[in-house]
């Protein structure tokens, strides 16, 4: 088995949309850029995001998108706008964005290890 090596990736996140920025962190993460690259493998790289406060908005998206999390229990559903998170915690936007574009698989968790932000 081959050992892999894992480049480190620095990414500016100014004035980028959220959606068009996860899709490439998505990629470089899952190791798609690679001419190794199986579907079956974790063989991405490390990427490493700053300036995420400056991130790109269009339209009323933070004002009308909503983040939910459901503990489990009856009545346990929270909601979250944007606005409010994008205040308290702006790397948690990006980082759902890029969790949802990547693939339902085992060793996803890993993957998202290796996205830091700053």
């Amino acid at each position: 088995m081959e050992k892999i090596t894992r480049k480190l990736h620095k990414i500016d996140a100014e004035d980028k949309a959220v959606g068009r920025i996860a899709t490439d962190i998505s990629l470089i993460l899952r190791g798609k850029n690679k001419p190794e690259f199986q579907p079956n493998s974790d063989c991405g790289d490390i990427v490493e995001v700053f300036n995420i406060k400056k991130l790109k908005f269009t339209g009323k998206k933070q004002e009308q998108k909503k983040y939910y999390h459901y503990s489990g229990y009856p009545g346990g559903l929270k909601e979250k706008k944007m606005s409010d998170l994008l205040e308290s915690n702006p790397g948690e936007i990006l980082s759902r964005a890029v969790r949802e574009m990547l693939p339902p698989v085992k060793f996803r968790k890993a993957m998202l290890r290796r996205l830091i932000i700053k």
